[in-house]
């Protein structure tokens, strides 16, 4: 809500940097100079499940946003929303109607592709640690080589004559597969999606982009990550 005196309140982000979604929308905001208040919700202690947060978001989800009375869920939603609202530099979600197809072409692809193989590969491998049981290789197999085929995809086709994912310059589909794969970093597992030519050099352009960024969420991020699993695998 808005203050007494009509002045707005500063958005609001519900998040955890472990979360990669939630790395994205952050570097977002802090690459803008947006204002807005850091709330985080820690995952590794159930809060997201608490009552407290669940009457918040009942999906019990990160990243989320209240903004002066509007709130939303899913950080591609949260993305676009955030690059719409505070106007910020065109590349990050351009105006131009083909421009910005290109954009939401590898939002809704990444969702069923590199998030779904990435995240399921990363999840199976170190909550299984971190709960002291036996990680199942063959299911993680499964994963990484749906993850190979997809990274193929994605050095092929996205980016077949581009810089970037959806063009010459950065976008928020470019920071929304970054944070994604940068999670298997902290695994020690990077050769997954950096053994394509073109995907290399297109996280070396990206980190280029916002490595200050990175670098200010890493201690609460993959650096935290990194120092778990090799605490427990």
């Amino acid at each position: 809500m808005g203050c007494a005196n009509g002045i707005m309140a500063p958005l609001k982000l519900y998040a955890d940097l472990r979360s990669q979604p939630s790395r994205a929308v952050y570097i977002l905001l802090k690459a803008n100079k947006i204002p807005f208040e850091f709330v985080k919700v820690d995952l590794f202690a159930g809060e997201h499940k608490q009552d407290k947060y669940t009457k918040i978001n009942p999906s019990q989800q990160v990243p989320f946003i209240e903004d002066n009375g509007f709130t939303l869920g899913e950080s591609a939603a949260i993305l676009c929303y955030i690059a719409q609202k505070s106007e910020v530099a065109d590349h990050w979600y351009p105006k131009d109607p083909k421009k910005r197809a290109r954009v939401d072409e590898y939002l809704h692809w990444h969702h069923s592709t590199i998030r779904l193989n990435a995240t399921t590969a990363f999840r199976l491998q170190f909550f299984e640690a971190l709960a002291g049981r036996p990680i199942n290789q063959e299911e993680v197999a499964k994963y990484k080589t749906g993850l190979a085929n997809v990274i193929t995809q994605l050095g092929n086709s996205f980016l077949k004559g581009r810089s970037f994912l959806a063009g010459d310059d950065i976008s928020v589909a470019d920071l929304q597969a970054l944070c994604e794969l940068m999670q298997l970093d902290s695994l020690g597992q990077g050769d997954l999606y950096l053994s394509n030519g073109n995907v290399k050099k297109w996280m070396e352009r990206v980190k280029g982009k916002v490595k200050p960024l990175l670098e200010e969420c890493d201690k609460d991020g993959i650096a935290w990550l990194k120092k778990t699993w090799s605490e427990k695998s």
